[in-house]
């Protein structure tokens, strides 16, 4: 009784001490890369078009272009033309929603080009906000019914012409030729213009159930177009985001942000140590706002989340930044698509840990990659000395192109780079709902 006496009265006291020690989250800017304003994508499932369009823009920035504003509907119109001439030749079998990745954007980019916002916004109304739930489901009745037309041998010649007809409705003709700025552009001289060169981008993810320094269809519903994706094992996948951004790049990040440490509202990601369910009112009331310990995210941990469809590809967003925070070290400035909601104005301040853990993939320059890394994936010749060639690479400097900051950025509060201050123990956690 005593001993149980002893283990109450420390156990309250212990509690006490962390309530009374519990500090805010404090983050020292460190890396914030150039790019355009906030956008929302409104009530539609195009998070895709809106987070690799900020991406590119990001990149227009780098190359010394100047700030533009991509038109995300130009390619959205693409894509879903594409995605139902695909759906209809696959006799109904493909996916037909809302849902992309990265590299549908890069390809549309390839295929079809790039249009100002102010040249087709995609929307007869520019005032209201985007809703593609009308559209999306009379893309799929018609498009259920061409491949019945196609299984009794029906199909017209022309069938396309009935989801043109759709797409104009919504979108408004797609432009052949268009003025900006003085001087007369195609979607495809527009984006030469621009320097954006879609082969030059790669996808990077990890997962253990293909074999790493290699490239693989990943089978995620999303991947309609079955892209393929570089795996690296975990540790490098976030060597190379962390380089990347050192050297003046930003990321178009695919992550799960329907678990328990997503908060758009509170603009914090975080893998909390202490399982949801397990936490006080108290403690719940606190989170995203009191800093907590984290996860120790190991690949098999991600494995295994990804295996049991925990870790889903659900939204995409673009990483601009790094900033240190007081307690734990690393995390990821990410400019998110939902408004300016939040005290960062849209932007959500997520930590290394879930990152490691959510991380789908990310997109980037081949460039922003380390040279052993481009090596030993076979994106650039040359013979691959690991030790040697990240030595060489930290002693490279962004060019002044990659090297921007926007005007209304702070400035870099650290000479030093955040480091990642892992937790001690891995605990499983719960899945609250925002």
């Amino acid at each position: 009784m005593k001993k149980l006496l002893i283990v109450l009265s420390f156990a309250i006291s212990g509690t006490a001490l962390y309530a009374q020690t519990a500090e805010p989250y404090e983050f020292k800017e460190y890396k914030r890369h150039a790019a355009t304003p906030v956008k929302s994508q409104d009530q539609t499932g195009t998070c895709w078009a809106f987070s690799t369009a900020s991406f590119l823009e990001s990149e227009a920035l780098r190359l010394g272009k100047g700030e533009v504003n991509i038109s995300e509907m130009f390619v959205v119109r693409n894509i879903y033309r594409l995605k139902c001439e695909n759906y209809v030749r696959r006799q109904g079998t493909a996916n037909l929603g809302e849902g992309g990745l990265a590299h549908d954007l890069l390809h549309a980019v390839e295929r079809f080009g790039i249009v100002p916002e102010s040249v087709y916004p995609g929307r007869s109304n520019p005032s209201k906000p985007f809703n593609h739930s009308s559209l999306e489901k009379s893309l799929k009745e018609t498009c259920g019914a061409l491949v019945q037309q196609g299984k009794e041998g029906k199909l017209d010649p022309k069938w396309m012409a009935q989801i043109d007809a759709l797409l104009d409705q919504e979108f408004g003709p797609a432009p052949a030729k268009f003025s900006y700025n003085g001087a007369v552009f195609s979607p495809l001289s527009y984006r030469d213009f621009l320097g954006i060169k879609p082969q030059d981008y790669v996808t990077i993810t990890s997962f253990t159930h293909h074999p790493f320094w290699d490239k693989f269809i990943l089978e995620i519903p999303d991947n309609w177009s079955n892209g393929e994706f570089y795996n690296l094992p975990l540790d490098e996948m976030m060597r190379c985001a962390t380089f990347a951004i050192e050297q003046g790049y930003t990321l178009s990040w695919d992550t799960d942000v329907s678990n328990a440490g997503f908060s758009a509202r509170n603009g914090i990601a975080i893998v909390p140590e202490k399982p949801w369910q397990d936490k006080t009112a108290a403690e719940r009331t606190n989170a995203f706002n009191l800093w907590e310990p984290e996860q120790k995210i190991t690949q098999e941990y991600r494995q295994q989340l990804f295996d049991t469809q925990e870790t889903m590809d659900d939204h995409l967003m673009h990483i601009t930044g790094t900033t240190d925070e007081k307690h734990v070290g690393i995390y990821f400035i990410v400019k998110n698509s939902w408004g300016e909601i939040s005290d960062y104005k849209g932007y959500v301040y997520t930590s290394e840990a879930y990152m490691r853990l959510n991380t789908i993939s990310y997109t980037l320059p081949k460039s922003a990659l380390p040279r052993d890394v481009r090596r030993r994936l076979g994106l650039e010749p040359g013979d691959v000395n690991i030790e040697n060639n990240r030595k060489a690479d930290m002693q490279l400097k962004p060019t002044p192109a990659t090297d921007s900051t926007p005007a209304n950025a702070k400035p870099n509060a650290s000479d030093s780079a955040p480091q990642m201050r892992p937790s001690k123990k891995t605990i499983k956690g719960g899945k609250p709902k925002e």
